[in-house]
């Protein structure tokens, strides 16, 4: 690497370091809160955040992409004249955390904390304009207190319940385990083959807010829409009707949820999920007893997604049920492409109006009986028949002849009758399973008395603080119940011996409400002060991956709603803006350790420094797309600067001066591109360059009366991506305090063109470039375009069959 020396090299780590201490010392990105009587809703405020990283390991250049999108927003809206509220956290707790630990065998509070200084550090050499006043943790006492405190609030409403429910049990590491934690049907640690199991587990009761949560999305008009699909898709609201089947010879009700009750007449068999409570009951002393426990046993080893798309199977249970409608007893057959979280579980299989059943029934050779046909022509017996919009009812009894949607009302009118069915709503959406057999995670606030029951912790008592333990692998229960110390207690309403519970929470609790505790960090009375959180929030542009549209993304809206309805929030939604970014591949496929193919910003920073990084992270294409990393790329940005650098300096002794030349016009276009880019179409790598072409411009007229004003420009401009460089060129140039500049704004007198270019094509291919006055009319454009010696070769003398002028911009010939 050059160093800065009395020639001038461009020296990227000396001037790094220089204006990171400068940065530090002055707080130089410290943005106070407002006293209490100040808090004026009408200030030029906004609030930009990316979603905060797990401290498991140093940052990776997914990171980079994300933070320095964050940054130069901040930089840009800072220099606009904004007060910008842009702080940083460590989502500290949870599966990452541990397992991080687990591998690297130390504890998880001392590698968590190393890993989130090692991060500091990392953020702190990337020259991120952060808000280190505000930083929090959520590993730590001062931060879970207020996790637990919301926790109590929400189970003090009902939102916060126990029940049992089914897990993925690793049987060698006698642990449950995340769905991420498996993969082809082990545990990723160990390798055993995951097993089925029901613990009793602690929700929230997400569902309630099932009509909020999709309703309230009319709130959310600048969230891309395929994370508002994806969260459409999750919750799954959908219109229908409950019917119930019953268990020949027991009576025992098994209801399913259907939007296409007008097809009962075609359920031919009956199919429960694996982890169906009644599966258990059904078999238990059947001749399929054995049979169907090994098929539930490695139904629990798949994930949904692997259930979803692997060939349908299944196996007969033994028993049959019976059809409402008609009484007929059909088969109950067990089978994983139904999902326990689908529904009730429990499907009527249609096969001649459903794919999934068609192919299941085909496979086993059970009845296909279509009840649903076009209004005109006949179906293939045994056909899949898909749905149309014009339907009637066929073998459906007295129904049969009706339109499909009268069909579906008398159907449910008579269910009702009987008592057999009612209209009703479903949800994809299952409540939240909140609580974890681990380690590191905030300690649940409850204890267990035998005659009290379940009782809360006193708001005084908090935090629970997660007890020191030596050995925090899992071994089938959570590890805290070893504490047995810290385990016995008191009952805090009767004051008898009880037990604290020993399940720590999903670290997305954690997250669902840090970027409140942001706005008041450091208060020691509640969560945050509720004047402070409504002056700041909802956060004006949130920027994160849209992996967490369905997980992170839905619970912080949850919690919002709970916080709005108890009374400690003004606001319904947490992000006003979301912007999703794409992943950074390498040699062909998204970065993972795995894959040995993760990239280490920390070696390219010290190679070309960190402008260089930041520079190339965001030029390398469009910041919303998947992008390949090309180590070329960063080479041609590290050139860049030092090119950037050598025409700067030539103009360091100059006087600016006012002139209104091609290279001053060149400077107001490119003020006006960098900024709508940026502030309006949320677009990074073509600021970066209209940039390099100012420059270019700059170097091919270094004399020019208004090159020093370039110079200034090309620096003001690309000052949010890189800030190191700006702020010494900028103090060459004699000025000080780049980054609280006023933003450059363009003079719209210079942005107006003597001429316009106008491009002639000629059956789709460019043959012709017009130079005309701006305003030049559609006729006049079209005969300059006929009248050239360049169009006329390419006519040849043939019938123009089409003729397209947009005035300004573009004459279209077709021959």
């Amino acid at each position: 690497m050059e160093r800065d020396d009395t020639t001038g090299h461009y020296d990227p780590g000396t001037i790094e370091a220089k204006w990171q201490r400068v940065w530090a010392d002055e707080r130089a990105f410290h943005v106070p809160n407002p006293a209490l009587d100040e808090l004026e809703r009408d200030r030029r405020k906004t609030y930009v955040l990316e979603m905060l990283p797990y401290p498991s390991g140093e940052l990776h250049m997914g990171h980079v992409k994300n933070y320095t999108l964050g940054d130069v927003v901040t930089h840009v809206r800072r220099r606009m004249g904004y007060d910008v509220l842009r702080p940083m956290g460590y989502d500290a707790f949870g599966l990452p955390s541990e397992n991080a630990a687990i591998k690297e065998g130390g504890h998880p509070g001392v590698i968590t904390r190393r890993n989130i200084v090692a991060i500091r550090e990392q953020m702190h050499r990337m020259g991120w304009a952060i808000d280190w006043g505000r930083e929090v943790s959520t590993c730590e006492p001062e931060y879970y207190r207020w996790t637990q405190w919301l926790f109590l609030r929400f189970f003090e409403r009902g939102l916060a319940y126990r029940k049992e429910a089914p897990v993925k049990w690793c049987p060698n590491d006698q642990t449950v385990l995340a769905n991420e934690q498996v993969v082809d049907g082990r545990c990723e640690r160990c390798g055993a083959e995951v097993e089925a199991k029901s613990l009793t587990q602690w929700f929230f009761k997400i569902t309630d807010y099932a009509d909020a949560l999709l309703d309230e999305m009319e709130l959310l008009e600048s969230w891309p829409e395929r994370v508002l699909t994806m969260q459409r898709n999750w919750i799954g609201r959908s219109q229908g009707a409950r019917v119930v089947f019953k268990v020949e010879g027991s009576g025992e009700e098994l209801p399913v949820f259907t939007t296409r009750p007008d097809t009962l007449f075609g359920a031919t068999f009956f199919v429960l999920a694996p982890e169906h409570p009644l599966v258990e009951e059904l078999v238990r002393g059947g001749g399929h007893e054995a049979e169907v426990r090994e098929y539930v046993r490695r139904a629990a080893s798949r994930s949904a997604v692997e259930r979803e798309e692997k060939e349908k199977d299944g196996v007969f249970t033994g028993r049959f049920a019976v059809n409402p409608v008609n009484g007929e007893t059909i088969p109950i057959w067990v089978a994983d492409y139904v999902l326990m979280e689908y529904g009730t579980g429990a499907i009527m299989a249609v096969p001649a109006h459903d794919e999934r059943d068609h192919a299941f029934a085909e496979k086993y050779g059970l009845e296909i009986r279509q009840v649903v046909a076009p209004a005109e022509g006949e179906a293939e017996p045994g056909a899949y028949v898909a749905h149309t919009e014009h339907e009637r009812l066929v073998n459906s009894a007295q129904f049969s002849g009706m339109p499909a949607p009268q069909g579906k009302e008398a159907i449910v009118a008579w269910l009702a009758e009987q008592g057999l069915g009612e209209p009703t709503i479903g949800y994809r959406l299952r409540d939240w399973l909140l609580s974890r057999q681990r380690y590191w995670g905030a300690p649940i606030p409850v204890v267990h008395c035998d005659a009290c029951g379940v009782v809360p912790v006193p708001d005084s008592e908090l935090p629970v603080v997660l007890p020191e333990v030596e050995d925090y692998v899992p071994k089938g229960r959570s590890p805290l119940a070893a504490a047995e110390e810290w385990v016995a207690t008191a009952c805090p309403s009767c004051g008898a011996a009880a037990r604290r519970e020993t399940d720590t929470m999903d670290t997305f609790v954690d997250s669902s409400w840090y970027f409140i505790r942001y706005c008041d960090p450091h208060n020691d009375r509640a969560p945050f002060d509720r004047a402070i959180a409504d002056y700041w929030l909802p956060v004006n542009q949130y920027i994160g991956g849209v992996e967490h549209a369905v997980l992170h993304l839905l619970y912080a809206r949850f919690f919002t709603k709970v916080m709005n309805d108890i009374g400690l929030v003004g606001f319904r939604e947490p992000f006003a803006r979301l912007f999703t970014q794409g992943m950074i591949h390498y040699r062909g496929a998204k970065m993972s350790k795995s894959k040995g193919n993760v990239i280490d910003p920390n070696a390219y920073i010290e190679r070309f420094g960190a402008d260089a990084v930041r520079l190339y992270i965001l030029f390398m294409g469009p910041a919303d797309q998947d992008i390949e990393w090309q180590d070329a790329g960063i080479e041609g940005m590290h050139r860049f600067l030092k090119k950037l650098w050598r025409a700067v300096l030539e103009q360091a002794g100059k006087e600016r001066a006012e002139a209104a030349t091609p290279l001053a016009r060149k400077a107001h276009e490119t003020i006006a591109k960098v900024t709508d880019d940026v502030d309006r179409r949320f677009v990074f790598n073509t600021p970066i360059a209209a940039v390099m072409e100012l420059v270019n411009e700059l170097g091919r007229a270094p004399d020019d009366p208004a090159a020093r004003f370039a110079a200034e420009t090309a620096v003001s401009l690309i000052q949010p991506y890189a800030p190191h460089v700006a702020e010494e060129l900028w103090s060459r140039l004699g000025r000080e305090r780049l980054w609280d500049e006023p933003w450059p704004r363009a003079d719209p007198a210079l942005l107006e063109r003597e001429t316009v270019e106008v491009v002639v094509q000629v059956n789709g291919k460019v043959r012709e470039r017009l130079h005309v006055p701006p305003g030049t009319a559609s006729e006049e454009l079209l005969a300059l375009a006929l009248a050239s010696e360049r169009v006329r070769a390419h006519l040849d003398g043939r019938e123009l069959r089409k003729q397209i002028v947009v005035p300004g911009k573009l004459v279209s010939l077709v021959v």
